[in-house]
């Protein structure tokens, strides 16, 4: 697995440059995965595109909302003007209707906002559910080479903190926007009917504050892309130090860390400093050019109201209007705000989201054919296999192994040697660079991913196990298996005693990571779940290297039952592990150097011999 990225500690006279954008030359950006263009954008349209008829009905309980909220200035522009003057003469009616008319706008307004509020926030919320499902199973669904590039810190930080992102867009960011919008074309149209010159430098006015909310939506943008980038690598540290906390504490990391995730969080917290001050130069901008604009209106229309040009309830709803327009330019920083962070994240998770398996479903799938009863296993064969990690040089040159149906071969060499990689290509954890592997004559290319996992199981050296019962752990690989099936297996393995020996037996939850039991237990367990889902072929990744010898004595009699007339390849360092071996296969830098049965090899004098001879001398 590639390393995560790890920030040294910095000195009073070597601290970062954390105001440099993420990209290639940004030491806490390595992972960063490439957007290709226009993907943004598509996402954005898929997420939205289910919700058009609901999204058209919420903009229509806006637009009736601010049509309510802008008749206020006009029935106070009239009431100067028409109903105060006709009270003075005892004609009542003018001002009556005006109160009561304002009162309906006010409730009106009201009303439609309560609806507005409930209606966006199911399409708000479902977008959301619509976009962390998508992460979710595009993540599971992507190639084992990208999880080992991208750390699971990073897989966090798109599905929480960018999804957090576009949901404070979407609850606060977008109303903020279309009421500005609206408003900006309500208020216009009203300000140049009620007199075409306060209209006209009202409208006038709006140019400086375009030309401001351009200058900081070019500034935010980088600051948010560097935020985005800051929380994931604190998101990143955090993940990496709880999961290793055990070899942190056993090798005293703890300072280190500490002083490692010092520059991390100071680099997210100057990111955060950098967006309040863009936010502030804008508010203040904003406010400076508004109250600017104010001030001249009320100078020039106080004159033409003393002239007699200009009614006065003309320039107090004029005022009120520009009010009115000037207040929202603040919200609209905020969500200029809410829209840069967003933008940031979703361009992080749109791509995530282009990222291909590596590990293709066919396009036309193949079915292995079916299994003969006495002939339980499946032939596997690697012909003309070339491989190459994407971060490294060949792994396996040219390699050419045939495995008869329910022989057992045992795979030994030294660290590096290629052992794990050629059980990675018959788990079709990888594609091979050239050639095929083949299962009973099918390329495992050609088989879907339920299909292979049908035919193929591997346990690997941890054995993994979920939160939940025992039971539910057993039965990963039949889930509709019954309760007696999965105690079946559980006897045939030899796990039975210690499972019902737990507090709740079958049903006991074994926590994180099946953190209640040892991991001896644990991995007859998952030697339990292989054999109820009855595989043809059975991959044993170092399956007892970190077990001691009363466990890894337990797993071995439990291997027995499992092999039992099946095709397996078992990777081991430990010599006992082979014993129960058909053929043993010795690899040396991608190659097999040496092949035959453990007798064959003891006797001889190769590097089998020696590596046997070596065990059985630690053993005395």
């Amino acid at each position: 697995m590639t390393a995560p990225t790890k920030a040294a500690p910095a000195t009073a006279d070597e601290e970062p440059d954390v105001r440099k954008g993420s990209g290639k030359g940004d030491p806490f950006d390595r992972d960063a995965l490439p957007t290709p263009p226009r993907a943004t954008a598509g996402l954005l349209r898929s997420l939205l595109a289910p919700m058009k008829g609901r999204a058209i009905g919420t903009a229509l309980l806006l637009l009736l909302q601010q049509a309510a909220v802008q008749a206020g200035p006009l029935l106070v522009a009239y009431a100067i003007d028409r109903a105060v003057p006709a009270f003075r003469d005892d004609r009542h009616g003018p001002l009556i209707a005006v109160a009561v008319g304002y009162l309906l706008c006010a409730l009106a307004a009201g009303g439609l906002q309560y609806a507005f509020i409930l209606a966006s926030a199911r399409v708000n919320q479902d977008v959301l559910l619509d976009l962390r499902g998508r992460i979710f199973r595009h993540a599971q669904a992507l190639s084992v080479d990208f999880h080992e590039r991208y750390t699971s810190g990073r897989l966090i930080s798109r599905s929480t903190a960018d999804v957090e992102s576009l949901r404070e867009l979407l609850s606060e960011g977008l109303q903020e926007l279309v009421t500005v919008i609206l408003s900006f074309v309500y208020i216009s149209a009203m300000l140049l009917w009620l007199d075409l010159g306060l209209g006209a430098v009202a409208v006038a006015s709006f140019v400086p504050l375009y030309l401001l909310v351009r200058v900081y939506q070019r500034r935010a943008g980088e600051v948010y892309t560097r935020r985005s980038t800051a929380i994931a690598a604190v998101i990143v540290k955090f993940v990496e130090t709880m999961n290793g906390i055990r070899p942190v504490r056993a090798f005293r990391r703890e300072s280190a860390n500490d002083a490692d995730f010092a520059v991390l969080n100071k680099r997210h917290e100057r990111t955060n400093g950098d967006a309040l001050l863009e936010m502030a130069r804008y508010v203040v901008g904003s406010r400076l050019v508004a109250n600017t604009a104010v001030a001249l209106i009320v100078l020039w229309g106080a004159h033409r109201v003393a002239g007699g040009t200009l009614e006065l309830g003309v320039l107090a709803a004029a005022v009120l209007y520009l009010r009115r327009l000037y207040d929202p330019i603040d919200r609209l920083g905020m969500f200029l705000n809410s829209y840069q962070s967003a933008a940031a994240s979703l361009e992080k998770i749109a791509g995530l989201l282009a990222q291909t398996p590596s590990v293709p479903e066919p396009a036309t799938p193949l079915q292995l054919p079916p299994l003969e009863s006495e002939h339980p296993g499946r032939e596997v064969v690697f012909d003309g296999v070339r491989f190459a990690y994407r971060t490294g040089g060949e792994v396996l040159p040219r390699f050419d192994l045939t495995l008869p149906a329910g022989q057992t071969v045992a795979v030994v060499g030294s660290t590096g040697a290629g052992k794990s990689t050629l059980a990675k290509l018959l788990a079709r954890f990888y594609d091979p660079s050239e050639g095929r592997v083949l299962l009973d004559g099918v390329d495992l290319r050609d088989l879907t991913v339920p299909e292979l996992r049908r035919g193929v199981v591997m346990v690997t050296q941890e054995a993994f196990l979920f939160s939940g019962t025992v039971a539910d752990n057993i039965a990963i690989g039949r889930p509709d298996a019954t309760r007696e099936e999965i105690e079946r297996a559980a006897k045939a393995i030899g796990a039975h005693e210690f499972i019902t020996a737990l507090p709740d037996g079958y049903d006991t939850d074994v926590r994180k990571r099946g953190g209640r039991i040892s991991a001896g237990q644990r991995q007859l367990v998952a030697f339990a779940r292989a054999l109820l889902a009855d595989p043809a072929v059975l991959i044993l990744d170092e399956a007892t290297s970190s077990l001691d010898i009363p466990g890894e004595r337990a797993v071995q009699r439990a291997m027995s039952t499992v092999l039992h007339g099946r095709t397996a390849v078992v990777i081991a360092h430990r010599l006992s592990t082979v014993e129960i071996a058909d053929r043993v296969l010795v690899m040396e830098h991608g190659r097999i150097v040496e092949d035959g049965t453990p007798a064959e090899l003891i006797a001889g004098t190769g590097r089998f011999a020696e590596l046997h001879r070596a065990w059985r001398d630690s053993l005395a």
